[in-house]
């Protein structure tokens, strides 16, 4: 079994984002290092007015400091660090509103994919397509360690993978049957709450091949860490031969 070179699951000691597989998953990292940027600026202003704001200000045994005699009120000062941050703060909303919005977005869909989360595997559903006059559906366990193939995942890998073609608008669905899970795959871009009695919904937009790993993501039990959830993403050809193994 072959993987990508590109960071589609968890690594130890990983502390950035997996490789962006979606649009969402794109613009939530361009999003994280705009922030970035304004934050370490931010960081090293405070830093050094702080600094010399104790060099300067600094109150001795013997007398005070004559430069700190001389502050009572600055208004232009009081103008510049409220206008500024204001702006910031603008800056920084406009593009994360338009993020949200995006997320939020569902595009008349080609396909719908329902998810449900059970303890502790997960069931799938193909809605639009059906097999002896019902719905595609299949449930997804984890692998045991004992049966892993060479150079799979352990944790991560799963018995029955989800097949989805590649650049195509896909409404995704998702519940739980019994208590509290989240769907949660971080190259996809996607972490949404699978509640009982309740149907959160979300979309994806594939761009490229590869197998991209989540696990859920909302504590659910004992065997909560042996819920992974494994999306093959693949071309239209493929899925459709994948799609009539299943029918």
């Amino acid at each position: 079994m072959q993987y990508s070179f590109l960071l589609d699951s968890s690594t130890s000691w990983q502390l950035y984002f997996q490789d962006a597989a979606t649009p969402v998953m794109e613009g939530i990292i361009n999003l994280h290092h705009d922030l970035m940027f304004f934050i370490t600026f931010i960081f090293f202003f405070v830093l050094v007015v702080m600094a010399r704001t104790l060099y300067f200000f600094q109150k001795t045994s013997e007398s005070v400091n004559s430069n700190s005699r001389f502050v009572v009120h600055g208004t232009a000062i009081e103008i510049i660090w409220t206008v500024i941050p204001s702006l910031i703060l603008i800056v920084v909303a406009l593009p994360s509103f338009a993020l949200l919005y995006s997320i939020d977005e569902i595009v008349d869909p080609a396909l719908t994919l329902k998810c449900i989360g059970n303890q502790w595997f997960w069931s799938y559903e193909y809605s639009d397509f059906e097999a002896q006059s019902c719905a595609v559906r299949f449930d997804s366990y984890v692998v045991a360690e004992d049966d892993l193939e060479f150079g799979t995942l352990r944790l991560l890998e799963v018995d029955n993978r989800v097949v989805l073609p590649l650049k195509t608008h896909i409404r995704v669905l998702i519940t739980a049957a019994d208590v509290l899970h989240s769907w949660a795959v971080p190259s996809l871009g996607v972490k949404l709450d699978a509640c009982p009695g309740r149907l959160n919904q979300t979309s994806l937009y594939i761009l490229r091949n590869g197998v991209f790993f989540g696990q859920c993501s909302e504590i659910c039990g004992s065997a909560h860490g042996a819920m992974p959830i494994a999306i093959e993403s693949v071309d239209s050809e493929r899925f459709l031969l994948w799609l009539n193994s299943k029918v």
